[in-house]
């Protein structure tokens, strides 16, 4: 059994410049956990591959396309490959989302 930490790991650097901590990274899937901050978001982007985000706390916002909602902890949202997407947290409380790619992707996510 392997067991992996928030804690353990640091913050990873990104385009987005927000907590993001890589949890899990196979071929068939990665996996990140996300802390944003009251007031913080991701920059739009483009992932080549489906993505699922699952709020483990808070209420952050989840964009994905034209359509934008508040959603609670132990809430999943999917996303498919190539749709513009981000997330945000307008919250007085700090929001986590664990967002998974699978699979992992090859190519490069495009940050709009």
């Amino acid at each position: 059994m392997k067991i992996t930490r928030y804690q353990d790991h640091i913050i990873k650097e990104t385009p987005h410049k927000v907590d993001v901590r890589e949890m899990y990274n196979k071929e068939s899937a990665q996996a990140m956990l996300i802390a944003l901050k009251p007031g913080e978001s991701l920059k739009p982007h483009k992932t080549p591959v489906d993505v699922f985000f699952f709020v483990v706390e808070g209420t952050p916002t989840i964009h994905i396309g034209d359509e934008s909602e508040v959603c609670a902890a132990d809430s999943l949202i999917e996303s498919p490959a190539g749709i513009v997407h981000f997330l945000s947290n307008a919250s007085f409380l700090q929001a986590r989302i664990l967002v998974v790619k699978a699979p992992r992707p090859v190519s490069s996510t495009k940050v709009l």
